[in-house]
């Protein structure tokens, strides 16, 4: 196998190559999303891509458990889960020195 294409898609590098570049194959999955396979003697043995940072609601999270498995939960409840978890997430700003 040569060195990569420069396709948006996934592409294939040698095992050998990989090897030899593993920092900047993980830096451009990391920064382009881009997917890369590694392949060994022709065929694919292993494929490095992003990680899916996908975020669930609550509510998105209790439709993934079979309906006889779920207790119906009311929506004020379901509200106040998500108000706490949203304050809990929320991005903090450190205290300003020229404030003192």
């Amino acid at each position: 196998m040569s060195k990569p294409s420069s396709s948006p898609k996934a592409r294939a590098v040698s095992a050998s190559y990989a090897a030899r570049n593993f920092a900047s194959l993980v830096n451009r999955v990391q920064e382009e999303r881009a997917a890369c396979v590694v392949e060994r003697h022709g065929k694919p043995v292993a494929e490095i891509r992003p990680v899916d940072d996908r975020m669930f609601t609550v509510r998105e999270f209790v439709a993934l458990f079979p309906a006889e498995a779920r207790r119906p939960a009311d929506e004020e409840y379901l509200r106040a889960v998500e108000e706490g978890i949203a304050f809990h997430n929320r991005a903090e700003t450190p205290e300003s020195p020229w404030d003192s």
